[in-house]
């Protein structure tokens, strides 16, 4: 059989950082307020012009040098993102071009926060079907730009980012399972209402319910923790590194909690990123490897939840 494994890791940050400071001058909110709720101290803000596919390209380069990679060796590019730069061409497509890749697949995939667990549960079947050898997966993300800046509510929690991961064909397992699912029944609860399709009435901007998010990402989150581990037979000792999403420190404690992992083993990047939506897992775990807290051999289980809802995880041996 063949099998895919992660090769190399990239992620990129715009320059421009918003701290909570500045947050105090922009809407009624305190420092002290948002770490108590989040843990977020400061999230990246894209400049004016630059576009979740200049992130994009940025993490992308990072992640084939460390695979030791040329993106002519692609043979796939999936972007997963909320913020495309344009409605179409997808940002794949002007991904592949910026790289100077031609002829093969590209294609964006919208699931929001967990749309990086979507893609890289898509990469991996292609590479076991042998449809692909080399697959670009990126989570790139310019939230700053769908956030009303005048609402407490939402502007304090999410930034900016890209992050992303080569998958190369392995004879041994590397993603060992991904479990993926969604209900458009909560639709109310996060969401941009305005779109094409609707001739762009409603808001432009995020809307969220947040208690009511927050109690359904914890008990739906500790679901897939269990059928992850399930799935595979395996026990909660198994796992030696938890990447959530980075959405809220409350709820990566108490997934944290349902795994029986000490918060050393939890990889944490909220406080310095806020919620890069589908950037943020990639994001954390290309600093955790770069770092060398993750080492090869280890197991990662990572999750997420976001709008749709959706929700998924990925259980990798790195």
């Amino acid at each position: 059989m063949t099998f895919s494994r992660i090769l190399g890791t990239g992620g990129f940050l715009p320059e421009k950082v918003l701290t909570n400071s500045d947050l105090e001058q922009m809407v009624d909110t305190t420092d002290a307020w948002i770490r108590e709720r989040t843990g977020i101290r400061q999230r990246h803000i894209a400049r004016d012009g630059e576009t979740c596919v200049d992130l994009a390209e940025a993490a992308a380069r990072r992640a084939l040098d460390a695979a030791g990679l040329t993106a002519n060796d692609i043979d796939l590019i999936i972007v997963a993102t909320t913020t495309p730069e344009q409605t179409f061409p997808s940002s794949a497509c002007l991904l592949q071009h910026r790289l100077d890749i031609h002829g093969c697949p590209a294609f964006d995939i919208q699931a929001v926060c967990t749309g990086f667990i979507y893609a890289l549960s898509v990469a991996d079947k292609f590479i076991r079907t042998g449809s692909a050898q080399r697959v670009l997966v990126v989570g790139a993300e310019t939230l700053s730009r769908i956030i009303d800046w005048t609402d407490r509510v939402t502007c304090v929690l999410f930034g900016d980012g890209a992050g992303a991961v080569v998958l190369g064909a392995a004879d041994e397992p590397g993603i060992i399972s991904s479990h993926l699912h969604a209900d458009g029944a909560y639709r109310s609860l996060l969401q941009v209402p305005a779109g094409i399709g609707n001739g762009y009435t409603g808001s432009p901007y995020m809307e969220m319910k947040g208690n009511e998010v927050f109690r359904v990402a914890v008990t739906t989150l500790g679901r897939i923790v269990d059928e992850t581990l399930e799935a595979n037979g395996m026990e909660r000792s198994d796992i030696d590194w938890l990447v959530p999403h980075q959405a809220n420190m409350r709820i990566i404690q108490a997934t944290a909690r349902k795994l029986d992992l000490d918060m050393e083993q939890v990889v944490v990047t909220v406080e310095d990123h806020g919620n890069t939506s589908a950037a943020s897992i990639p994001l954390a775990f290309d600093r955790a490897v770069r770092d060398g807290r993750i080492q090869r051999g280890q197991t990662v289980l990572m999750e997420a939840f976001g709008g749709g809802f959706t929700w998924g995880s990925v259980l990798l041996r790195y």
